[in-house]
């Protein structure tokens, strides 16, 4: 059961709304090219795309509800956080995290996400604004990269990698 929280995640209107901006770009022209160019969906084509970046939202959303159990269904078992201040972290230290409100994230509105897709792995890259209380302690709304490897398992994908940068 989620914690009641004050804040929620706001995900780009226009990605919502399928307006376009999240477009992958061309199609590839062989299997050998796919992932090749930015934004190249991958081999299911831009439905795939459109499904991996869903996926991610569906976890941003998980994770700043501290809705743990449908994070944690969406983290691999052996993921991996590298945090901005270059700590490691294993899926059940940050969810323990998320879910005892040592990390309570606030806001969380990822920019467009870009997908390169190689068969059953992926990778994201995308800018967020994020807001987050760590330990106890209100970090102000901030500018990050955020790159993160997902892998299709069991006919589901789920992020193993994760890795974020503030921009400055």
């Amino acid at each position: 059961m989620a914690r009641a929280r004050r804040g929620w995640v706001r995900l780009a209107v226009g990605a919502l709304a399928g307006s376009g901006a999240l477009s992958c770009g061309p199609a590839p022209r062989s299997g050998a090219e796919a992932g090749a160019e930015p934004g190249t969906p991958p081999a299911g084509g831009q439905a795939e795309a459109d499904l991996i970046r869903a996926t991610e939202r569906e976890r941003l959303r998980a994770l700043v509800a501290a809705d743990v159990p449908a994070a944690r269904r969406l983290h691999a078992d052996d993921f991996q956080l590298i945090n901005p201040a270059g700590g490691a972290l294993t899926k059940d230290q940050y969810l323990e995290a998320v879910a005892s409100g040592q990390v309570d994230y606030i806001y969380w509105e990822p920019d467009s996400i870009a997908v390169r897709a190689y068969g059953r792995a992926a990778v994201i890259r995308y800018q967020a604004q994020l807001e987050v209380v760590f330990q106890g302690q209100p970090l102000p709304r901030r500018r990050f990269w955020h790159t993160d490897a997902y892998e299709k398992r069991d006919g589901n994908w789920q992020v193993v990698w994760s890795q974020a940068t503030e921009v400055r």
